[in-house]
């Protein structure tokens, strides 16, 4: 008896070893899909500037001196030739003294040689002197005639010098900075005020490396750069490329572009104000737009999961990006108008799993497939 029973329960143990234990099925996910479609898609890129003026000058002295008084301030309206700040012009006007002395002894001896030279001729016409005496005398008046024209133009330069310690405007406009405060000490060519010249303005913004070419691209397109002035009502201000930057910026590395809106401003536009610079894209057909919770990165591609609607299961696709529109994707290639995309929790997906469509509670389980079906819209 006792020998049939440990029989029995090695039997038991040898089967239960040898039975498979049978795995879970994956669960069937409901996913939100959408039904892709052929669109014709543009675009735009906006883009955060400020309003410049075409020309800003910083002016300095051109000598060196102790500044006594500036007579303007940041923000303030100039014309041209008026006076904004003075040097000490003390030094300036000795030096300019001493060089009129020397123009006025350089005269004297230069009169001195002139007489000399007249007697000696009329000696030398008589006979009582020689010809080398002569030529000596002449050449004596030379140098007095040569040294006096010295005289005068280093005079002439001392009185420009002590004309530079007035720093007038250029040009009118308005003081967009300021540089330099009166009893400071400062050196020729130190920046003393930033003037922003009248006349046309331009709108400063900068965009990625990789929009530099587009925007090349578009600079010759008429209508495809728009301006509009943050706090300022009305219709959006047509802009120029007229300039972009040949080097990146060191530290940001975007490439500074400069966009003309002198002939549309009609001098209602303030310096400094803030702009908005839209960039429209060119129209490109058969592209497909897609939620970016539609994508993810697999291997270094992008991809999405397509759905197989006779098996409903899900298989992986990769797919070539060409922008992105907000928080939608801009797909050039890789996916074919009536193919269903997986829109929503992709990252939970493995390839070949089982899905059903997703269908808002209420809403009839007939209508699932419709409501997966996406309505073309065009990118803007």
């Amino acid at each position: 008896m006792r020998h049939a029973l440990l029989a029995a329960l090695t039997v038991a143990a040898a089967l239960a070893a040898c039975a498979k234990t049978e795995t879970a099925p994956d669960p069937v996910r409901a996913v939100r899909t959408l039904t892709v479609s052929s669109q014709t898609a543009g675009g735009t890129y906006e883009y955060a500037g400020e309003v410049k003026a075409r020309t800003e000058s910083r002016l300095s002295f051109r000598v060196g001196g102790k500044m006594t008084k500036r007579l303007v301030d940041l923000g303030d309206m100039v014309k041209a030739g008026q006076l904004l700040a003075q040097l000490d012009a003390q030094d300036l006007r000795l030096g300019q003294d001493a060089a009129r002395a020397t123009v006025a002894s350089a005269q004297a001896n230069y009169d001195q040689n002139a007489a000399d030279f007249k007697r000696y001729k009329e000696l030398a016409d008589k006979g009582f002197i020689g010809p080398a005496e002569l030529d000596r005398r002449e050449m004596a008046v030379k140098t007095a005639r040569a040294q006096l024209d010295q005289a005068r133009a280093q005079s002439s330069v001392q009185g420009n010098q002590a004309g530079y310690a007035a720093l007038v405007a250029d040009a009118a406009g308005v003081i967009t900075g300021v540089d330099l405060e009166p009893g400071m000490v400062a050196a020729a060519g130190t920046p003393v005020l930033r003037l922003a010249h009248d006349g046309p303005r331009d709108v400063v913004f900068s965009v990625p490396e990789d929009k530099v070419g587009v925007v090349k691209a578009l600079a010759g397109i008429p209508g495809r750069f728009r301006v509009r002035l943050w706090g300022a009502a009305g219709e959006p201000l047509m802009a120029t490329i007229r300039e972009i930057s040949a080097a990146a910026d060191p530290v940001t590395r975007t490439f500074l572009i400069k966009a003309d809106i002198g002939s549309a401003t009609g001098g209602s536009v303030r310096l400094g104000q803030t702009a908005s610079v839209s960039m429209e894209l060119s129209q490109v057909a058969g592209v497909t737009k897609l939620p970016l919770s539609a994508l993810r990165e697999e291997q270094g591609r992008s991809a999405v999961w397509l759905v197989d609607r006779g098996s409903m299961t899900v298989k992986s696709q990769d797919v070539l990006l060409a922008g992105a529109d907000g928080n939608e994707a801009v797909i050039a290639s890789g996916l074919a108008p009536g193919q269903i995309v997986v829109t929503a929790g992709v990252h939970v997906l493995s390839s070949g799993q089982k899905v059903k469509f997703y269908v808002d509670p209420g809403t009839p389980s007939a209508s699932a497939a419709s409501a997966s079906v996406a309505t073309p819209v065009s990118v803007k």
